[in-house]
Formats: structure tokens, C-alpha cells, sequence
């Protein structure tokens, strides 16, 4: 099993960290206790910038409806601007993908995004599509291990993973607590898509991902208020509790040995490191409880940098980076994200 090709996309608008962080000001300015603390909070997220799905002056008014309406668009749109490229960069033919795996948490449609770009995109009438709702920023790495396991039951077979998350629709305009504030400074907007090729097929595709060697996922019981949303008439309300570097502390380097273990492999054979980029905090306590400097993250830095956290999008953009410098044959590689519940996928990969 290979990923055999990544490929990003993101909507035409672009602000940088500066114009948001003015735009919220004057929005909420005279609600908030201490208007500094928003600025601050802005500017410690370490993000230059970050996309938008609409321009920054239709959302203060845009109500629940109307943002699923321009989520369902422009997730169609970034799908079709992602599969395409992710389909060449593989080498196969398009009709190759049998197996259609579709992932968010900022947005719902029945019919799934997936069947619509089917539609789009003339694939495959005969594809198994699996559209996955709720795992959150997790999700970018659980759906490679999901995309994994179908072309291990069927290795002549290839499978899409496409990640849309539009964050800046969820925007909760009367929310003024510390988590949203974050949240408004953390996150953008964006779309991966991801080719994984099964063993039969994988010598006729592109050869510059990594061999996906192994998956784990795994539950910590009894955290289900540490990251999700509350959803309401208006929406999607962010749950974000400071206890999140601290589960991330206690749990993913044991996490990671278990693994490794399993292999006959250490931490010191790690050559190359792909974690959802959450944020300054996520990424050094996962630097730390991982036993890795923080430039060992690189490629999840620039990313939180260039775009902001992009939920479940995130890790899949910091693997095309990767893909793009491509490590040195039979580097050993951790992919890694954390998401709702709370809970962890790790993917074993090899170059």
C-alpha cells in the first residue's frame, strides 16, 4: 500500500492575520472585557494568513443556512480543484479510484459532497463512497488508515480520501468566550485529496509517496468535552479546553512506542515527522511528548503558518509538503492527528 499522490486546494480569498484580527475588532469590539487580549490572542497563534470561503465583510451577517449553503459550493469547488491535481500527480486515470472516502466536520450534505463530485467529475459509477462526518481534525489521518485497509482487502484497487474544512463558516457571532476567540485566530479554510494505491497497482503509479507500513488509532475514554462542537440552531459552537496539550502529553508518545514496538523500531529511527499542525501549543507538547526538537516539525510549522489550522485538512497538506522534498529511500515516517473524543490516529510510513 502506497500513497501514491496529495494535492491541496483553497478558496480565492486571502487575508492576512493582521486584516482578521482588525476585522473581529471592529465587529466585537465593544463586547469584549479587553479588547488587547483578542489581538494578542491573534497574534501568538503563529498564522501570517489564512483562506476564506466568502469575502470578510458577508460574514457578520451570514446566519447557519446560508453558511452550509456556501460550504456545500465551495467544497465542491475545492474538490474539484484538488482530485484532478491529486489524480495526475499519481499517474493513474481517474476511472482507476474505486473506492471514494470523504471527510469534514464544518459543514452537512445529503447528497454527500462526494456524490456530487462524482457527478462533476465523471468518476467512477461504480465507486463504494464513504462520507465521514464527526472525527474532526483527526480525520485527515484516520482517513488514510481507512483508505488503507480498503485497498489492503482489494490491492488491485485505489482509493481517494478527500478532506474539505471550511472553518470560517462555522463562526459563532455571539460567542465571545476564550475558545472562540482562539478559534478565530487559529483556523482557515482549505481541501486536501490523497491517492492510495493498493499493492497490485502501486508499480504502475507515481512513486513519490511513502509505502503506508502500518495504522493506529486510538480512544481515550471519558474526554468527549476536550475538543468538538455543540451544534444549535446557529450552528457549530467550538469546544476547545485547555486540557488538550495535557491529553496530548500523557498519552502520544506511549501511544507511539506501542506502535514502534510492534515493528522492532525506536524513536530514534524516525527520520521524518507529518502532525496536524493545532497550534503553537499542540505542536510543542506533541514535539515534547514525542521526544523530537520543534524543527523536527518543519513541514507542520510552515503550514500552521502559511494557512492556520485547517481541522482535518492540516496533516494531509503537511504530507504534500513532505511528498514535495521527499525524504531519502526507506526514511521511516510518523503521520499523526488528534481529534474529538479525544483520540489519535498514527500511520507507520517508509519512503
Amino acid at each position: 500500500m502506497r500513497i501514491v499522490g496529495a494535492a491541496s486546494a483553497f478558496p480565492k480569498y486571502h487575508y492576512d492575520q493582521k486584516a482578521l484580527a482588525e476585522a473581529f475588532l471592529a465587529y466585537w469590539g465593544d463586547r469584549l472585557p479587553e479588547p488587547r487580549k483578542l489581538e494578542l490572542l491573534h497574534s501568538n497563534v503563529g498564522v501570517r494568513g489564512r483562506y476564506l470561503s466568502l469575502p470578510i465583510e458577508q460574514y457578520p451577517t451570514l446566519k447557519f443556512g446560508e453558511a452550509n449553503n456556501a460550504w456545500i459550493q465551495t467544497a465542491v469547488e475545492l474538490g474539484e480543484q484538488a482530485i484532478p491535481k491529486a489524480v495526475e500527480r499519481a499517474g493513474i486515470d481517474k476511472n482507476d479510484i474505486s473506492a471514494f472516502f470523504f471527510v469534514s466536520v464544518t459543514g452537512i450534505a445529503s447528497p454527500s459532497i462526494d456524490a456530487k463530485l462524482i457527478n462533476k467529475l465523471r468518476l467512477s459509477t461504480a465507486m463504494r463512497r464513504v462520507p465521514i462526518f464527526g472525527l474532526g481534525c483527526v480525520a485527515g489521518a484516520s482517513g488514510i488508515a481507512l483508505a488503507a485497509d480498503y485497498v489492503k482487502a482489494y490491492p488491485d484497487r485505489c482509493a481517494l480520501l478527500l478532506s474539505v474544512e471550511l472553518c470560517s463558516l462555522t463562526l459563532q457571532h455571539d460567542d465571545i468566550s476564550v475558545a472562540n476567540l482562539i478559534s478565530t485566530g487559529l483556523f482557515g479554510d482549505g481541501a486536501a485529496a490523497v491517492i492510495v494505491a493498493g499493492d497490485q497497482v502501486e508499480t504502475k503509479c507515481s512513486q513519490a509517496g511513502p509505502e503506508i507500513i502500518a495504522t493506529q488509532p486510538t480512544f481515550y475514554p471519558d474526554t468527549e468535552r476536550v475538543m468538538g462542537w455543540d451544534i444549535s440552531e446557529t450552528g457549530f459552537q467550538i469546544v476547545l479546553s485547555a486540557q488538550v496539550p495535557d491529553v496530548i502529553a500523557g498519552h502520544v508518545g506511549g501511544d507511539l512506542d506501542r506502535l514502534l514496538g510492534q515493528h522492532g523500531l525506536t524513536r530514534a529511527d524516525i527520520g521524518s515527522w507529518m502532525l496536524h499542525t493545532g497550534g503553537p501549543k499542540i505542536l510543542r507538547a506533541t514535539a515534547q511528548a514525542l521526544g523530537v526538537p520543534d524543527d523536527a516539525l518543519w513541514a507542520s510549522w510552515e503550514c500552521l503558518s502559511e494557512m492556520g489550522n485547517l481541522s482535518s485538512s492540516s496533516v494531509l497538506m503537511v504530507l504534500e509538503k513532505t511528498i514535495a522534498k521527499r525524504p531519502a529511500p526507506g526514511t521511516w515516517s510518523i503521520l499523526a492527528a488528534m481529534g474529538p473524543a479525544f483520540c489519535s490516529e498514527l500511520v507507520l510510513l517508509r519512503w
